[in-house]
């Protein structure tokens, strides 16, 4: 992406860093904003300070580089691209400072070639990522007037209005049952399809960034059958691994261990499994497990599913398997709350 596409407030990290007295700063940086990381070191080292890019992949604000930073020493931690959570602002002894990384475009364009998608609907659920929640009244004012009854989820914990994240759909299944369709602003399919699975609606995405849109019903329609078919896979095995994420805003260790005793009680046989990083490849090291239960981020069990050759279900895919929860009311509660 152009460097000039998001704001991602240099001035005001010179401030902060020279306002601490910063002698190593960590930069911490998504998949996209990545190839900003030399020139950002370059501002931050204009202070004084010496910056340091975490090369990982960073997937949200739930995977801070907490642990990188103090095994460093930094004394200052800077996290590109997400607003905090409550948990994660609290899990380090090393100052972060958030930058959201807003997007600098009119969402306008891209709101009027949802319209004729959204035609044969009268009432909108209107969500967006983090990058796009300062401009969300623009995005509302161009659906008004066009007839349409807009409704935005209030902030709650993500700190915004109408915002998503990759896992937490919060605001859209807040207003799920006052809408008959929803709108999201955001670049790629990602976080759309997500609010089509959380709520069950029909979904359109209006990308300012390629200036189109399009539905995702249909993506959502083939992710359920994916989940379906991987459910009814993972209830033929016997023994499964469950496994208890590392990083910072993922850790769920009672979550894993109540999955487990669940498990038992199905005559399923848990084995537990810290990971920091889920991929095919990990997995591969047990061959006696049939199918896995990811209690950390829930996209991977959803996005990544044709990659891992054994089943990966999130929590409430494994309460199907134990009987708590039916197929049907999978659907109806979504795949991102437990």
């Amino acid at each position: 992406m152009k460097s000039g596409t998001f704001d991602l407030e240099e001035q005001r990290l010179i401030k902060e860093v020279k306002r601490r007295g910063s002698k190593l700063v960590l930069i911490q940086l998504p998949e996209g904003l990545k190839p900003q990381g030399p020139r950002l070191a370059e501002v931050i080292e204009k202070t004084g300070a010496t910056a340091i890019i975490s090369a990982d992949p960073c997937y949200g604000a739930c995977d801070l580089a907490v642990e990188e930073a103090e095994t460093l020493g930094a004394d200052l931690l800077i996290h590109f691209g997400h607003s905090p959570l409550p948990l994660t602002s609290k899990l380090s002894h090393v100052p972060t400072v958030p930058v959201e990384a807003r997007a600098k475009l009119s969402l306008k364009g891209a709101l009027k070639k949802t319209l004729p998608l959204i035609k044969p609907w009268k009432r909108i659920g209107l969500v967006t990522t983090v990058q796009h929640t300062d401009r969300l009244n623009d995005a509302r004012e161009v659906l008004i007037a066009a007839g349409k009854r807009v409704v935005i989820g209030k902030a709650g914990r993500l700190g915004h209005a109408g915002q998503v994240l990759g896992c937490d759909f919060g605001n859209a299944q807040a207003i799920a049952k006052d809408v008959d369709a929803f709108v999201c602003v955001c670049g790629g399919r990602f976080h759309a399809v997500g609010v089509a699975l959380a709520t069950s609606k029909p979904t359109v995405v209006g990308d300012p960034y390629e200036g189109r849109a399009y539905s995702v019903d249909k993506d959502a329609d083939r992710v359920r059958k994916q989940r379906w078919a991987s459910i009814q896979e993972a209830a033929r095995g016997q023994r499964f691994g469950i496994l208890i994420g590392l990083k910072s805003g993922q850790k769920r260790l009672e979550r894993a261990l109540q999955i487990g005793r669940k498990l038992r009680l199905a005559t399923k046989k848990p084995t537990l499994l810290a990971i920091r990083e889920v991929t095919p490849e990990s997995l591969l090291q047990y061959p006696s497990i049939d199918a896995y239960v990811n209690t950390a981020c829930p996209r991977i069990s959803l996005d990544d599913s044709t990659r891992f050759k054994k089943p990966v279900l999130n929590v409430n895919e494994a309460l199907v398997v134990t009987g708590e929860l039916t197929w049907k009311q999978l659907l109806r509660k979504g795949w991102f709350a437990d």
